[in-house]
């Protein structure tokens, strides 16, 4: 099975091909299931991870610690759900008013999994806004970082919901308050104290936030922030498809964790195969720690410099897809912050992405985003049931 690596920028060529087996352990690394292989002499050395307390809880997962901080970046908004599935907007009879946002409620999962979380970015000066400020707080996440714009309207998206929880998006934003936050309104302080600096994309649209974006991020690295991130494609909020992947890529190589779909994969390699392990190799960089692959009721993909592998999902009748992303990125990023090493233990590893699997299956059953995370105690309910 060959792996591409890159060693410079995305989309190089292979460096050869090296045969692995299932379930065969190599000189040099491990591959799990059906997974590729990075060989060591072609690595560059692995950044040395700021590993914390590596206590396990009663279900066997590590205990949230209070000093595990995520810091996470971007829009927050108000997602309309229409109350029955399957018609268009223009058919639809109601709308349930959602609170929404991945970079939010990716800190709202995290709260509500017991981790500790805050969030940064901007809404308008208006009921919506404070709303959405409320709720954070309500949900534990500290809002600290929150900017209120008086001249700029809260963002608003309404969701169309396909029979099957599928969904797309009509967003309202021209300009919202989210894509108007500047540098000098960033909470330095609050992002350098953190273990994890999370964010996605969409703040790189449009100017002056795509630069306070950029100077969170730097601020976050050069304090030895982990960064994550998560591309969260919206191809209607960019200019062209285009300006979407330039953009997407333009900040791929500077983040520890990275978070895809397989559809984000066949975008950003431009129709390849997101199942082909060569076409994802494309996508890891020499520093990248962790690459994961989300594949919604299926579960998920992980590949390190080490080793790769499959974790498969939990099935559920779903209601609204609405969030499940985040809900994942939550249950990876609650356990991590609390002990980055995970990265480096294949078992422990997959025993987090199962805890991150339910996370988003869960999610599903609801609608709307915030209000369908889940709490610990169901996930680790969800678990049991399970293996019972």
């Amino acid at each position: 099975m060959a792996a591409l690596y890159s060693t410079s920028s995305c989309f190089c060529g292979s460096l050869g091909s090296y045969p692995v087996h299932k379930s065969v352990k190599l000189g040099h690394g491990k591959v799990r299931d059906s997974g590729f292989y990075f060989p060591r002499r072609f690595q560059c050395a692995t950044p040395k991870l700021h590993v914390q307390a590596k206590a396990l809880s009663v279900d066997g997962l590590p205990e949230i610690m209070d000093s595990s901080l995520v810091v996470c970046f971007g829009e927050m908004l108000i997602d309309f759900v229409p109350t029955i599935s399957g018609l268009s907007l223009a058919e639809a009879p109601a709308f349930k008013k959602a609170p929404g946002g991945a970079p939010a409620n990716v800190a709202v999962g995290i709260a509500r999994l017991g981790g500790s979380s805050a969030f940064i970015g901007k809404v308008g000066e208006d009921e919506f806004g404070y709303m959405l400020a409320d709720i954070l707080k309500e949900n534990n996440v500290n809002n600290e970082g929150m900017r209120f714009d008086p001249g700029a309207r809260t963002a608003l998206a309404f969701v169309t919901l396909r029979s099957d929880g599928e969904r797309e998006f009509m967003f309202y934003r021209n300009p919202s308050a989210d894509m108007l936050l500047k540098e000098n309104e960033l909470d330095f302080d609050l992002i350098t104290k953190a273990t994890i600096f999370h964010y996605g994309s969409i703040s790189l649209i449009t100017e002056p936030c795509k630069w306070a974006h950029i100077a969170a991020a730097k601020a976050a690295k050069d304090a030895g922030v982990v960064l994550s991130y998560d591309p969260n494609l919206r191809l209607p909020l960019w200019p062209s498809a285009e300006s979407a992947r330039k953009g997407i890529l333009s900040i791929w190589d500077t983040a520890d964790i990275i978070k895809v779909s397989e559809e984000e994969i066949s975008f950003l390699t431009q129709g390849e195969d997101p199942y082909d392990d060569a076409v994802v190799g494309k996508l890891f960089h020499p520093n990248l720690k962790l690459l994961l692959v989300t594949e919604g009721a299926d579960g998920c993909r992980y590949y390190t410099q080490e080793f790769s592998g499959k974790v498969k999902g939990l099935k559920v009748e779903a209601v609204d897809t609405t969030g499940a992303g985040d809900a994942f990125v939550a249950g990876t990023l609650s356990q991590l912050a609390s002990d980055l090493s995970l990265i480096q233990d294949e078992d422990r590893l997959r025993n987090a992405l199962k805890f991150s699997n339910v996370c988003g299956a869960l999610t599903v059953t609801e609608r709307g985003a915030i209000p369908a995370l889940p709490t610990r105690e169901a996930v680790v309910n969800a678990l049991l049931k399970t293996v019972a």
